[in-house]
């Protein structure tokens, strides 16, 4: 399942797992009836859950309300209330979390909610109560939890934090918020290559807090990673048998600094469970296991939404609307500049004598040219990300995209002619021109302009991406508005040419 499979199912709401196994026919199709009805059952779960804490809330005591809420916490799982509680008041999330039965629920439900609720819970709950909450987490969710924080109140909670805890926590925090170091755990079982499968299992029975158990890893005398035991072999295999006659080699592995793009590609590739992160010296340092990858993936989704959007805003719900303004204005900002240059030449041609009746068809073109230029960037940028284009593939890329644009010209132009030509000739539309200089000119400034938008559209992903800029980028405001702009010129100078060429 290639990795934009899986981050649509992701942004769906679906699970998904690791698929090493072609499944029958059949099979497939009896899971795909099972996901849709899992996936129906949850969101029923998801409203009648809503619908009780409203209700709940709603009562007229705050004992009422207390009683039902605890009830409500005590029966249903952690992970529900945590992705329910974002549809209610910031007041009410943190009464839910209150409520909740146990330390264990707490940290569930902590770790599964979103960034704005857990900061509003942080903000209602003691430094001595989150340290509770970090001493049960690994490492690396509680690098997450931190996040959330003010700089002062983390150092303040980091200081109350074991200090084997707070270096774990301190060693994942000097690495790239979006590089491989971040995203591994550094909790997990490693061995010499030399040591027995009972002392494996020995040592993973003396250190329950660590749950990554299904591979063991294993380094040899220099201690390079070289190898690594599945959970099945460790089972199966005889406690006095060594960890070299049953570990399998490993076949990929990635640096502390290796992007997540990098790391999704190759897991997503590989379909790897758990994949070590080395350091320099080929020192393993730390895991990333799938359910890492998918949480990465779906933080790329945000940001590759964001960019399309046309907003890189990095805000939560407690901050104020003129703050969100502000992230979504410099992009604005190049839409309005496009808008006055139109708006600038339209006022310019406003005398022409041409300009009296194709002035209308401006919606026409931006709206058909736009289509085309995001229709081409978009093919373009989707097959960049699943590494479809090689070096030498771009140019018939690139080529076929124009090409395509070329027949849409062609047949949109002719066609949008056409149809305005009979229109003014049957009256349907009053004219005192030339109708058929009117269809021509239509027809022309319609090609015209969708071949412009397609080479533009074409061009623009293979430039951001040279400069290091997320192709994304291209389908969103800046293209946008370049399209927008040399599309309407490009109609006016036809329209003015055609004019008195035709007259």
């Amino acid at each position: 399942m290639p990795w934009f499979k899986l981050l649509k199912a992701k942004l769906q709401g679906k699970s998904v797992a690791p698929q090493h196994l072609e499944q029958d026919p059949k099979d497939k199709e009896d899971l795909g009836d099972a996901e849709e009805e899992m996936e129906l059952s949850t969101a029923h779960l998801d409203d009648e859950l809503e619908e009780q804490l409203e209700t709940a809330f709603h009562q007229d005591t705050a004992q009422v309300i207390l009683h039902d809420v605890s009830r409500i916490a005590r029966e249903n799982d952690p992970v529900d209330l945590a992705h329910i509680v974002t549809r209610l008041p910031h007041h009410s999330r943190v009464v839910v979390y209150d409520n909740l039965p146990d330390l264990d629920a707490k940290i569930i439900f902590i770790i599964n909610t979103t960034g704005s609720t857990r900061t509003t819970i942080f903000r209602q709950i003691s430094d001595s109560e989150i340290k509770d909450l970090l001493e049960k987490m690994p490492p690396d969710e509680a690098v997450w939890m931190l996040d959330d924080m003010s700089d002062r109140r983390m150092k303040r909670v980091l200081e109350l934090l074991d200090a084997k805890k707070r270096q774990r926590i301190q060693d994942l925090q000097k690495h790239d918020r979006n590089s491989a170091g971040r995203l591994m755990t550094n909790e997990y079982f490693s061995f010499n290559m030399n040591a027995t499968v009972g002392q494996v299992a020995q040592t993973i029975r003396d250190n329950p807090g660590i749950e990554l158990t299904r591979r063991v890893f294993v380094y040899n005398q220099k201690e390079e990673a070289v190898g690594y035991a599945s959970a099945r072999s460790l089972i199966i295999t005889p406690p006095y048998i060594p960890l070299r006659q049953v570990m399998r080699p490993i076949h990929h592995k990635v640096r502390e600094d290796a992007s997540r793009e990098e790391v999704i590609d190759i897991v997503e590739r590989y379909k790897i469970a758990a994949l070590p992160v080395v350091d320099e010296n080929d020192k393993m340092v730390g895991v990333i296991t799938y359910e890492d990858v998918v949480e990465a993936m779906e933080d790329l989704a945000d940001d590759t939404i964001a960019s399309i959007g046309g907003t890189a805003e990095d805000v939560t719900e407690h901050d104020p609307a003129w703050k969100r303004m502000l992230w979504r204005a410099p992009w604005l900002v190049v839409t309005l500049c496009a808008g006055l240059v139109t708006t600038t030449s339209m006022m310019h041609f406003e005398a022409a004598p041409w300009f009296r009746y194709m002035s209308f068809f401006v919606p026409l073109i931006a709206g058909m040219s736009g289509n085309v230029g995001i229709q081409c960037s978009t093919t373009l940028v989707r097959s960049m990300s699943l590494g479809e284009l090689s070096y030498k593939s771009k140019k018939e890329a690139m080529v076929r995209e124009i090409s395509i644009g070329l027949l849409t010209g062609t047949a949109f132009g002719l066609l949008s002619g056409l149809v305005v030509f009979t229109l003014y000739q049957t009256g349907l539309q009053p004219s005192g021109e030339d109708e058929l200089r009117i269809g021509i000119t239509v027809a022309t400034g319609l090609f015209a302009a969708c071949v412009t938008a397609t080479v533009l559209g074409t061009i623009s992903p293979f430039l951001f991406d040279r400069y290091n800029i997320d192709p994304a980028v291209a389908s969103g405001p800046i293209v946008t508005a370049f399209n927008d702009v040399l599309s309407s010129q490009i109609f006016f100078l036809v329209a003015r040419s055609l004019f008195f060429f035709l007259t």
